[in-house]
């Protein structure tokens, strides 16, 4: 993160008075082939780079012989081999090597190398896939998958999350393709589907009604294909559906079916967007279905078993039927018995069969396993003793056939309301997907710019720079800008901004929000995946896939938890075996329908069912899950559970001033000449200068200046030559060939202006109001002292009082000087502050603060903010921030208030005492539970846990977790909030 701020702040040429000026980077003197002096050609500067995957290294020494290779070689400054990644990277000078003599090389040297990455190709070679994941049961599962992944070459992260049965995976697309991370997730067994490759490209599917031969879907093909900007075609003939990747920014869905339409004769081909399932809902759904079909089904079988086994033993003439025998000693009822438990074992239990040799052929053996060897043991055993009664005139046995058969039942009712539950968890994703209108107003324009037409289209059929008519009480159909009309908006659905915010000519708009009173026109920006509520959405999922630290105490669990239950299972057996063999306990301890195997073979069965690997694996992602998607309907979102856990702890929490603490929109509010000059003169060269800033204080001397020029809407200011951004001072500039330096006191004496008493009192008098004084210098003299004022935000004083309440510390770290931060830091009760710190210093001080043993959350929106924010435990992005800041934080507030700080930290404590209270529920549940049934109690009170009645308990602990997790739906903010005023407004 840090280097990406890094390279962003390189490129974005703004001024930051609390910025840090990037650092010189000296390179390496360079290496010319022999013979060739700096001096006699000019190829310093001139460097290029390229990029090689190398296959075939296994070791360091490969990578070293691959690296000596390439150095040999004329004109290398550098070669430097990452044999993990399998890459090389040549620094070299085009005038004397070239990429394909460098590859020869790599191959002569007995590797295979492909040149992936030449100079000027971006270096952001990293896509993002999502994958759903089919069949995964347990962390033993999720474990697997997650380390297949982690295994293959061009991966970068792989995280797979068990409570979303999905994958997201890193990986670089020069070295992989989404299709073979597909292959590795089917080959650990389990059923992989693609949900988005991380492309920047939009995909649609269309149902195409009028074809009748293969041939006319060639020529509809070949039709889309000549559009510009369509990538790929994929046609399934059985529905005629073609399936269609483009570019947004260069064509849509309206132009493939215009093109559909016009092709043929007569209007023969009508298109229309094919109905897609709803992605993860629709999966979750038919998951439901199953599960309660199969428990339904074995239901069927199961209820005559029990009935058969524990309750027409006690009706005399039923008893009588059922005990009639046919060969020798095998009854009636044991043969009914045995039929129906044989389908509910090897056709409604197939799924834990299944799952049981995936797991087994991976090497992490997971609950399946031992659902399949406790109902097998149970099953197979009675099928021995039918078997035996059948060949023998004296034998007689009770047989265990209830026992698998209830147990699947009750196994098959615990998963299905686990996966009832946890479709419950994401729900705040569909209810930010269900935000989207259905429909829009498109708007068909003359060469006037007049309205010629209105045709109501499906949004999904929106393109970018579409005109949308947005109608009162409607919902925004895209993100973009308003071009004509005004009206108030409802945003809280999306921010969580309970007021209507005004609109008009030129504003921005969210799509999903509601338009309240006027009618809007609205031109489409954003549409698609690009949209804000899709990103929101994208984000809210990421955090759902993210492991908080804690989970790995659950996957180290994991890996020895099936093994060791299995252990524990064989001992008890053995145990109670031996003892009953040996007469260890009395006789009388044995019921009377069983023998001293019979009593073992339960005990072990019923260790081995009500072990729990999936209440465990549960405890963390349910609660996250939940937190996450609560956090989004605060207008607070969580970026995942690494930034939840670590926001629990949160002690010291570090405020940036501008835009933070105070409104954002500075404005000028006096301005002191200090020599001979015209105010709209000396406001014509501070506006040249600051128009090139995107600082707030630069925004607002331009705006002030605009005054001036009053008889001109955007007003073009004189041109500004060697424009230099002072990061955390100030800027420089050459306007109407005079030397402007606009900034701080040390950016004058930096450039060693005397500053006058006068300036130096100004100065002080505009500090002492809690006011940023600008000292502008034309030609080397002092001309004039600006002074910019940023009023506090509503209740900020009030936050900080309850942050002190809850035991967090408050610190305020500025770039501005230190009259005006004591000034506000006064206003809103801060004790510690520190002023003019340039970006480094503010992540330096949260290091500080680190060492001194605090957890330290940083709030901040600017880029100079966006170092503190990486640096800190816990990085807290406003949301009308710059995206650099939203990028760097851990949890961004929508609502840009700061109220939503402490909703943060109090949502996180809670969410974090629920994943507390599901690991001590989880785990007390596994050390009750097995000793109870490996027959702890049973020498004193005669209690034993029959097998079907431990498989029910384990499904229980599952869906106790789930439901846990799920209590906190119901989260509220802090009564505090909810009794604090701000600008005479009640925050609900």
């Amino acid at each position: 993160m840090a280097t990406k701020f890094l390279a962003l702040a390189c490129i974005r040429k703004e001024r930051s008075y609390g910025d840090l000026s990037p650092r010189p980077r000296y390179p390496s003197m360079p290496k010319y082939p022999r013979g060739v002096s700096a001096g006699e050609t000019n190829v310093e500067g001139s460097e290029a780079k390229a990029v090689f995957s190398v296959m075939g290294m296994t070791c360091s020494a490969c990578a070293g012989s691959v690296e000596k290779a390439v150095k040999r070689l004329p004109g290398i400054q550098e070669a430097i081999v990452d044999v993990l990644n399998n890459k090389a990277q040549v620094l070299f000078y085009p005038s004397f090597v070239n990429e394909e003599t460098i590859r020869e090389t790599i191959e002569d040297a007995g590797f295979e190398a492909t040149l992936i990455q030449e100079e000027g190709t971006s270096d952001r070679s990293t896509q993002v896939c999502r994958v759903r994941i089919n069949g995964m049961t347990c962390t033993s599962c999720s474990s697997t998958v997650e380390q297949a992944l982690q295994a293959i070459s061009g991966v970068q992260k792989a995280q797979v999350a068990l409570a979303t049965e999905e994958a997201e995976v890193h990986y670089d697309p020069n070295i992989l393709s989404y299709n073979q991370i597909l292959e590795a997730i089917n080959e650990t067994g389990f059923e992989a589907i693609l949900l988005s490759t991380g492309e920047d490209m939009g995909k649609i599917g269309l149902k195409i009604d009028g074809v009748r031969t293969q041939n006319s879907m060639r020529i509809i093909e070949n039709s889309l294909q000549a559009l510009p900007g369509v990538q790929s075609i994929d046609i399934d003939p059985e529905v005629n559906k073609i399936s269609l990747s483009y570019k947004p920014d260069v064509t849509g869905p309206r132009n493939f079916i215009n093109v559909i339409e016009s092709t043929g004769t007569s209007g023969r081909f009508k298109a229309t967007i094919f109905p897609e399932g709803g992605g993860r809902e629709s999966h979750r759904h038919e998951e439901i279905k199953q599960y309660r079909r199969s428990f339904l089904w074995s239901l069927v079988f199961t209820v005559p078993v029990f009935l058969i086994s524990m309750i027409f033993m006690y009706i005399p003439g039923i008893k009588h039927a059922l005990d009639t025998k046919i060969v020798n000693m095998l009854s009636i009822g044991a043969i009914l018995r045995w039929v129906l438990s044989t389908p509910v074992q090897f056709i409604i239990g197939r799924r834990f069969y299944t799952g049981s040799y995936k797991a087994l052929r991976n090497g992490s053996p997971n609950m399946d396993v031992l659902i399949a060897l406790g109902t097998n043991a149970a099953y197979f055993y009675s099928v021995y003793l039918v078997l035996r009664s059948a060949t023998s005139p004296s034998f007689e046995s009770t047989d265990f056939f209830e026992t698998s058969s209830m147990l699947i039942s009750f196994i098959l009712l615990g998963k299905y309301l686990e996966v009832l539950a946890k479709g419950k968890t994401s729900e705040a994703i569909a209810k930010l997907m269900d935000l989207a209108p259905g429909t829009a107003i498109l708007l068909a324009l003359d060469d006037q710019g007049n309205v010629i037409s209105e045709e109501e289209i499906d949004s999904r059929l929106i393109q970018r720079n579409d005109l949308i008519k947005i109608i009162p009480g409607a919902k925004v159909a895209s993100d973009g800008f308003v071009s004509w009309g005004q009206s108030h908006v409802n945003e809280s659905m999306i921010t969580g901004e309970a007021r209507p915010v005004a609109k008009r000519k030129g504003d921005t708009v969210i799509g999903g929000t509601v338009n309240e009173n006027g009618v809007l026109h609205i031109k489409a920006t954003r549409v698609g995946s690009e949209s804000a509520l899709s990103q929101i959405v994208r984000l809210v999922e990421s955090a759902q896939m993210a492991k908080a630290p804690v989970q790995k105490f659950a996957d180290r669990i994991s890996k020895y938890f099936v093994p060791l239950v299995i252990i524990l299972s064989f001992s008890t057996w053995l145990a109670w075996f031996l003892a009953g063999k040996f007469h260890g306990y009395p006789g009388s301890w044995i019921p009377k329908s069983m023998d001293s195997f019979q009593l073992a073979l339960q005990f072990g069965i019923s260790v081995m069912v009500i072990a729990c690997p999936c209440a465990l694996g549960l405890a963390t992602p349910t609660a996250v899950m939940v937190g996450t998607g609560v956090g989004a309907s605060q207008g607070v979102l969580i970026k995942g559970g690494q930034a939840l856990e670590s926001a629990h702890k949160v002690n010291c929490v570090v405020f940036d001033k501008t835009g933070t603490l105070t409104i954002g929109k500075p404005v000028v509010v006096s301005t002191r000449l200090l020599k001979n000059l015209a105010l709209r003169d000396f406001y014509e060269l501070a506006a040249a200068a600051e128009v090139n800033s995107e600082h707030p204080l630069a925004k607002a001397i331009v705006e002030y200046a605009k005054k001036f020029r009053e008889d001109e809407e955007n007003p073009k200011w004189p041109e500004a030559q060697d424009f230099e951004s002072i990061t955390g001072h100030g800027v420089k500039a050459i306007v109407r060939n005079k030397e402007v330096i606009m900034g701080n006191k040390s950016l004058m004496l930096e450039n060693n202006i005397p500053i006058s008493i006068d300036a130096e009192e100004i100065l002080a008098e505009t500090e002492g109001m809690a006011q940023t004084g600008i000292l502008v210098s034309v030609d080397r003299e002092v001309t004039g002292v600006l002074a910019i004022s940023d009023p506090l935000k509503p209740g900020a004083r009030e936050v900080i009082s309850i942050l002190k309440s809850m035991k967090v510390r408050s610190i305020m770290v500025t770039g501005d000087n230190w009259g005006t931060a004591n000034s506000i830091a006064g206003e809103v009760g801060i004790e510690t502050v520190i002023a003019e710190a340039k970006p480094v210093q503010k992540a330096e001080k949260v290091k500080e603060l680190q060492a001194a043993g605090y957890t330290v959350a940083m709030v901040g929106d600017g880029i100079n903010d966006s170092p503190a924010l990486v640096a800190a435990d816990v990085g807290m992005a406003i949301g009308a921030g710059t995206d650099i800041a939203i990028e760097a934080a851990d949890i961004v507030l929508m609502k840009s208030n700061l109220e939503d700080v402490i909703t943060a930290i109090d949502l996180s404590r809670k969410t974090f005492s629920r994943i507390r209270l599901n690991y001590i529920w989880a785990l007390g549940y596994n050390l009750m539970g097995i000793p109870i049934a490996a027959g702890a109690l049973f020498p004193g009170t005669g209690f034993r846990l029959p097998p079907w009645i431990a498989g029910a308990a384990m499904a229980a602990s599952s869906v106790s977790v789930v439901v846990c997790s799920l209590l906190l739906k119901n989260y509220k903010r802090p009564k505090k909030l909810e009794n604090l005023y701000i600008g005479g407004i009640r925050i609900e």
